[in-house]
Formats: structure tokens, sequence, C-alpha cells
């Protein structure tokens, strides 16, 4: 008998048609010997219609009270599945973030899980009962509702995986695994067998939606197998397990972009030591995750500017914030580009291959496409173009690195 965690996302539970069908699929694994335990994020659109009821309210919400506002389709979802389960003969009961005991950081809507209690979930699997949890979300030291942020249900279904030490985690969705490039604009990208946690993590972070980043962390950490399937058929999907010789041998398994981005520049910095701590501690103690960063060679003025990266939906608070810094500093001003995207390839045997940047730089030069910003690590290579052209950069990547062919 195996444990297994399947976590649904919005699509897989988009209407009660869509609850009835993954219903059956999870009955019958269970019929099959198996204890389930499911996993549930919001219904299709549910999340982004309550995002729309507060931008009517006000126009900055507070953060406390989202989080208990967005934290409600999940919870609407996980009792209708619930009913679903019991409807085809199979005892099941639905739990809250809370009630089964994840507890989280203060973060509102970007909490950290810091510790899953999780005895009312062995409880109910010992009585034979499937439980289905509401992703997403937690409750912090002082019992108030907390969120996971977008894409959250995947940490969830994995930390709960990790703490009952499931023999598997299945995260379904509405593609059939991992791709080498977003379909939609790669028409021949293709379906991978297999990914490292390693090139997953990277993927993920790097604007790949079919996984939560945190949830990859999560898997690595505490060997947790994870398999991207589909809810809407019965294709085997994509495994996220630890790296091998095989995976070693492709230089690039992916390419991957990210249209939700925002360039800030702070121009005429002066050259001294602890000015660039001044203005990274400022965005770090508004929760702001800040990605690329590059600072110009000193001018004989002895001041630089500094540009980086955020999340679109962080710019206009992390400009803000500079905006303060740089009075304060006497800097010459600040400029916000949202009109950029990052476009990456990823691959672990980018580690024993040499002339893989080259390669990327030339065939993007070659196309026109220009670079305002590179960033690097063992096993990825970024660049952060204009949003124009982001699907151009992401097929002649593709094609260079002949990621159909593997």
């Amino acid at each position: 008998m195996a444990l297994i965690v399947q976590k649904y996302g919005g699509t897989s539970v988009a209407n009660t048609e869509r609850i009835r069908a993954v219903a059956e699929r999870v009955v019958s694994i269970a019929k099959e010997g198996n204890q389930v335990i499911v996993v549930v994020s919001a219904m299709a659109g549910e999340t982004d219609k309550f995002v729309g009821f507060a931008n009517e309210i006000t126009d900055s919400p507070d953060e406390r009270e989202m989080d208990l506002l967005l934290s409600s389709g999940e919870r609407v979802t996980s009792a209708l599945m619930a009913m679903a389960i019991q409807k085809r003969g199979q005892k099941s009961m639905s739990f809250t973030g809370r009630q089964v005991g994840i507890m989280t950081d203060s973060s509102h809507t970007k909490a950290m899980i810091e510790e899953i209690e999780a005895s009312r979930l062995r409880t109910a699997l010992d009585e034979g009962k499937v439980p289905v949890v509401a992703g997403f979300q937690g409750i912090n030291e002082f019992q108030d509702v907390t969120t996971l942020g977008r894409g959250g249900s995947d940490t969830t279904a994995v930390a709960i995986a990790a703490a009952l030490k499931a023999d598997a985690c299945e995260i379904y969705t509405d593609v059939e695994g991992v791709y080498t490039a977003d379909p939609r604009i790669v028409p021949d990208a293709r379906k991978m067998d297999r990914i490292s946690y390693d090139e997953m993590l990277e993927m993920a972070s790097l604007g790949a939606k079919v996984l939560h980043g945190r949830a990859v962390e999560f898997a690595k950490k505490y060997d947790v197998p994870l398999v991207v399937r589909s809810s809407f058929n019965q294709a085997p999907g994509t495994l996220v397990t630890k790296e091998d010789g095989v995976m070693e041998k492709i230089v690039v398994t992916g390419v991957t972009h990210d249209k939700n981005q925002a360039r800030i520049t702070i121009m005429g910095v002066p050259d001294r030591p602890g000015i660039a701590a001044a203005i990274f501690n400022a965005i770090s103690e508004a929760n702001i995750n800040v990605d690329m960063i590059v600072q110009n060679i000193s001018n004989v003025d002895h001041a630089t500017d500094i540009s980086f990266t955020v999340s679109r939906a962080d710019g206009n608070r992390a400009y803000d914030i500079i905006q303060k810094v740089s009075n304060q500093m006497g800097t010459k001003g600040v400029d916000m580009n949202t009109n950029v995207a990052k476009v990456s390839i990823v691959g672990v045997g980018m580690q024993s291959h040499f002339g893989v940047a080259a390669e990327m730089f030339e065939v993007l030069a070659k196309n026109e496409i220009n670079i305002m910003m590179i960033s690097t690590s063992e096993i990825k290579i970024s660049c952060v173009v204009d949003d124009h052209e982001t699907e151009k950069a992401v097929k002649v990547l593709h094609d260079t690195f002949a990621l159909a062919k593997q």
C-alpha cells in the first residue's frame, strides 16, 4: 500500500464537472489499496475575482485581510471535492491549512512554511478516509491566516508529502508534464520524461509556471519523488528527481521566459562602501525579492549606475522605496522600465561544457535581439531583453540548442 499526495490546480478543478472527474480518479486510486491525500487550488479564476473585489474597495488592501480573503477559494474547492469523493462511496474529509496544522511565518501573502503538525491527516488516513486539504494557506504564531503566494498549493502538497514521508507526490495540471519550452510559443517543444531537481528549480524560478519553485526546494531537500501530470488524461508525465549521468550529457535542458519583470536603475550613485547595502536592505525590509543586479564601473566623478530587476507586481513599491533612498543619497535619479522580459537557458550539462554562453549571446545578436542585463549560475544563463522580443528569443534559442530532437 502506497501513500500518495496528489495536488490539483485551478484548471483541473475549474468547475463542478471537473471536480467530479478528479474525484473519480482519486477514488479509483484509493480502491487499488493506496492511501491518498488530495491538495486542491481554488477553482480557475476565483483568486483573480477576489483580488478584483479587494481593488474595488481600496487601492492598497491590507495584506492580512487579503490573506483571509484569498484563502477562501481553496476552502470552497476542498469541501466540494470531499463531497464528490463521498458521493462515489469513498470516505473523505476536507481540511483547511489551520486544521492540518500548517504553521508559517508572518509574511502575509508570501508566507514560508515552518512546520506541519499533520496528526489529523494521519488519523483520517487510519480511518480509511481521503483527506482533502485546502492548499496555499496556513496560520502564523498569532493564529492569523497566511497564504504562500501564487502557486503555493504546490508547496502545500510537497510539504505534506515530506512531513508524512509519502511514497510519491503528483502535481496535476492542464499540461502533460515539463516541456523544453512553452508549447504555446514553440509548437515542437518536447515533453521531458525526467528532469533534475536543480534544473526544475531554475526553470520554476525563471518563469516556467508548471511548478512552484518552493515546492521543488521542498522536494529536493526531503527527497520527495515528484511527478508533473495532466488531470485530463492518463499520460505518464515528467519525473522530477535526482541528477544522473544521462542528464549531464545534455548541455541545455530547456528555455524559459518571464514577462513579469521590471528593471529599476539608480543613476549617479556615490561609489563608496555601504551604498549597495543601504539600497538593498530597504528593498529586503519590504519583503521584495531582487533578481538580477548590475553595477557599472565608477566614472571620474566617483559615481556609478546600479540596475536591478524585481517582479512587475512589486515594481511600483520598489520604485517608491528606491526614490526615497535615492533622495537621501543625492543620486541623479531613478528610472523604471516595465517593458522587459527575462529569457533563460537551463541545463546541468552546462557545468562540463564550454562556450554555451557565447553561443547564446551570438544567436541573440544575429537575430538583432539586444541584451540589457546578464545573469549566470552553474546551470543557467539569463538575459533581460525587450518584452516584444521574448517569443522570438525563445524560438531561436530552442532551435539553436536542438531541444526538440534530444
